[in-house]
């Protein structure tokens, strides 16, 4: 199962191996299970510390991993291949000694949790989005033997996936009910099980000096508005619910210049990794509240906490826009998806809708042909927008159909999951009904900017931050990057300029004139 190539990278990670482990292997004579031997037995021959046994589990084909001596708390329910590949890798490191990177005080957290916690994450191996996930939880068992965690291939375990309904990743369970849905971070996971970590946080926080810079927004251009303002020397934090920001949903990259090819998940961390090298305080978890100005730019943070500083830099990106239409809230996660890589194979010969004829939209329909039965393309307008050689390769394929003039209006669905959609032909004006399984929304972005809608900051129509050339905001100190601004052209590439300007620009304003003592002025935000 693995070549040449990535066996000798391997055999570079096992060397810090510090105590021996042991793969316990729970097969049965089924293809899958002789892939998942083949992998355990190849993985063993690398390294004179890890053993292999067979060992029936409550689900086969499995792997299970431990100290030698020890129970498993980490496990793998089906072949922890493609994005899972880099779970397996840190459980096999992290059961032998091998020292995580995370922060030493959430890890101290993670030590001290009190209590049973018996983790269960659905995945399908072509989601970026759950490794994150898996390995946070894998952590979390290797470190606390009061927690276990169990990775599912939902491909593999259909029967599990059908009676709990499972139709979007990562979805985890804790002690068997469901405990979240989609990417968190391990200390996102760490303050939901220690109910007072925010409040001890936020406390932490407030006692922290002011900053020359504060970054809102951990995308491209947050982390170059970040570089940027670090290399000029001064005091500069980075603040975001997670790192990585719309990126991380981002699979193949083939236009970020000098490099061929990238994917989203191993750019943000690229980018994570560059930020941390110029010392920037990254403070990820968090979301802002309310901005307001005095003697020092003051950012509220929704957990209580208070940053202050000299200018601020938004980069709030932008988030998949939703139909707005009814059943779509009522059926997310049930039906409703907005991630076809994610979600895909969860339709496996089922029929399918994707909403939106842009380069996402048809990109993903012929993506998902490749899984589903049959995919439906729903166009508002009456011609597609996505690239002409899309729109070819969409036509080509003998199970998509391509509908122009379509409004949706309703998903349906049985109280518990879809089973069909509404349009309405804008031609006719006739009312029509698709029976399927899955609508995936790719009708774009959406900037997050709704927090600033009262605050006096000059917005457009669409929502999007008016800046000038200098990346400047009508707010004196305040400056804007990114898909959340009228910079046109919202990519990778572009929003990376932009945070540089803006950090430049920031920086320009501190040396020539302070923060003046005004009446307090509440921008309410959220990052």
């Amino acid at each position: 199962m693995l070549d040449a190539n990535v066996k000798k990278q391997l055999d570079t990670y096992l060397q810090n191996i510090v105590t021996p482990i042991e793969i316990s292997v729970s097969a049965d004579s089924s293809a899958k299970s002789a892939e998942l031997s083949s992998l355990a037995e190849q993985i063993a021959e690398l390294s004179d510390k890890i053993s292999l046994k067979q060992e029936s589990r409550e689900r086969t084909p499995s792997m299970a991993i431990a100290p030698v001596g020890e129970a498993p708390r980490v496990s793998f329910a089906g072949i922890p291949m493609g994005h899972e590949f880099t779970s397996l890798v840190l459980a096999l490191l992290q059961a032998g000694g091998h020292p995580s990177k995370a922060d030493p005080e959430v890890l101290e957290q993670v030590r001290n949790l009190k209590g049973e916690f018996h983790f269960e994450t659905y995945i399908s191996l072509s989601c970026q989005n759950c490794p994150d996930v898996v390995q946070a939880l894998n952590l979390m068992a290797t470190l606390n033997p009061n927690i276990t965690h169990v990775m599912i291939d939902g491909a593999l375990f259909q029967e599990e996936v059908d009676q709990r309904q499972v139709m979007a990743v990562p979805s985890v369970y804790l002690n068997g009910e469901h405990f979240g849905q989609g990417r968190m971070s391990l200390e996102e996971i760490v303050g939901k099980l220690d109910t007072g970590a925010e409040e001890r946080k936020a406390a932490e926080l407030s006692e922290r000096d002011p900053y020359d810079v504060l970054v809102l927004g951990g995308g491209p251009a947050g982390a170059a508005a970040a570089i940027y303002a670090a290399r000029k020397g001064i005091r500069t934090a980075l603040v975001a619910e997670r790192f990585g920001g719309q990126v991380m949903d981002t699979v193949g990259i083939e236009n970020f210049i000098s490099v061929p090819y990238t994917e989203g998940p191993k750019l943000a961390a690229s980018l994570e990794q560059h930020v941390n090298e110029y010392g920037v305080d990254i403070i990820t978890g968090q979301r802002a509240a309310q901005l307001k100005r005095n003697q020092m730019i003051e950012l509220e943070m929704a957990s209580g906490a208070t940053l202050a500083s000299r200018s601020v830099i938004l980069a709030t990106g932008a988030r998949w826009r939703e139909l707005g239409v009814p059943g779509e809230a009522k059926y997310r996660t049930k039906g409703v998806a907005y991630c076809p890589h994610c979600d895909g194979p969860f339709f496996k010969g089922k029929h399918v809708a994707v909403i939106g004829g842009g380069n996402s939209g048809i990109e993903a329909a012929i993506d998902l042909a490749g899984i589903v039965k049959h995919v439906t393309v729903l166009e508002f307008a009456d011609t597609l927008r996505a690239d002409e050689v899309l729109v070819r390769k969409a036509r080509s394929m003998p199970n998509i159909d391509i509908i122009t003039n379509a409004q949706t209006t309703e998903i349906l669905g049985d109280g518990s999951k879809v089973n069909g959609l509404q349009y309405t032909d804008r031609i006719s004006g006739a009312s029509k009904t698709v029976e399927l399984a899955g609508v995936f929304v790719q009708i774009g972005l959406v900037p997050n900017t709704e927090f600033l809608k009262d605050s006096g900051l000059e917005m457009n129509r669409m929502g999007e931050i008016v800046i000038d050339a200098r990346g400047a905001t009508s707010i004196p100190g305040v400056f804007a990057a990114g898909d959340a601004t009228t910079v046109p052209y919202k990519q990778i590439v572009i929003s990376m300029g932009a945070g540089a300007t803006a950090a430049l620009g920031a920086f320009d304003h501190l040396i020539r004139s302070s923060v003046p003592a005004e009446e307090s002025e509440s921008l309410s935000m959220a990052s």
